[in-house]
């Protein structure tokens, strides 16, 4: 009498928390990359809201030479002014994090009310609201908020209006292509024959099934804004000093890299670390979305 091989356990799969589970981001949970996306995005959040709270010195504090390694007190040195760099990084994400999920929240959704409607109208509504966003495609959207911040002065609720201006059309393009495949289905149309009103039939029909597309487009341009207004601040367009803000901490010591690097490493691997998160809680979505086997960790 042989003996049967006993049957190999089957892989445990992380499982989301219940509060998520049967949402998109509950079948990208088990996906490694998400988790680890997840984590690191966690991780800068907490460096840039909680580490204010835990900071040493005030961020516009004087606190030895400048661009000194060994000063009293402080852990990684001082900048070009003689500020804690320590400091400086704890406090120079909080407004650039802020201002990018609002200038992403604010561009997608514009973005995606004007790509259902055209999607669900098409015709001639259809035809002007795209021919607009090329427009507005036709311009680099660093150009234009060089232009606007040039000519108004770099103020808070410019720079999420320029960048916001700048995602809604690429969204509205995606928006539309994903509306176009769902408003012929026989669940729309069976709304339109029982007289639902258009923004009913695009809130509870149309939207819930583009909702990945949307997720995954809400990541992208997540990621696209930090760039965007670390680069800003980077040229002097952002944040004004004496403000503590990463894009400006690289301009103002980068002179002095292979002297004192820790004023531009900290925040340039931050800002690195954010966007690898992003992108890795977008590709898990992504991945969900598309329906991949969600036993399968990649």
């Amino acid at each position: 009498m042989t003996a049967t091989p006993h049957a190999r356990p089957a892989p445990r799969r992380a499982l989301a928390p219940a509060a998520l589970r049967g949402s998109l981001l509950g079948r990208a949970w088990p996906l490694r990359r998400s988790r680890i996306g997840w984590a690191l995005v966690l991780l800068v959040l907490l460096v840039a809201f909680v580490g204010p709270y835990l900071a040493p010195f005030s961020p516009t504090e004087f606190v030895g030479a400048p661009y000194t390694a060994d000063v009293a007190g402080t852990l990684l040195g001082t900048d070009d002014l003689g500020r804690d760099v320590l400091t400086r990084f704890l406090h120079g994400g909080r407004w650039l994090l802020a201002l990018a999920a609002a200038a992403t929240v604010l561009g997608v959704g514009v973005g995606a009310a004007v790509g259902l409607l055209a999607g669900y109208r098409r015709g001639v509504l259809d035809e002007v609201l795209m021919r607009s966003s090329d427009v507005l495609l036709a311009f680099p959207q660093v150009v234009i908020a060089l232009l606007f911040l040039a000519a108004l002065g770099p103020q808070k609720w410019l720079l999420v209006l320029l960048v916001a201006v700048g995602h809604a059309p690429r969204v509205a393009r995606v928006v539309r292509g994903a509306a176009l495949s769902v408003v012929g289905r026989d669940f729309v149309e069976a709304s339109e024959s029982a007289g639902t009103p258009v923004r009913t039939i695009l809130r509870r029909e149309v939207l819930p099934n583009v909702t990945g597309t949307l997720m995954v487009e809400l990541g992208l341009r997540l990621t696209y804004s930090i760039g965007i207004l670390a680069g800003l601040s980077f040229l002097g367009l952002g944040l004004q000093p004496p403000a503590a803000d990463w894009g400006l901490m690289i301009n103002q010591n980068r002179i002095a890299l292979t002297v004192q690097p820790w004023s531009v490493v900290l925040p340039v691997a931050a800002i690195a670390v954010l966007t690898i998160g992003t992108n890795l809680i977008t590709d898990g979505l992504a991945r969900a979305s598309a329906g991949l086997d969600q036993g399968v960790q990649s």
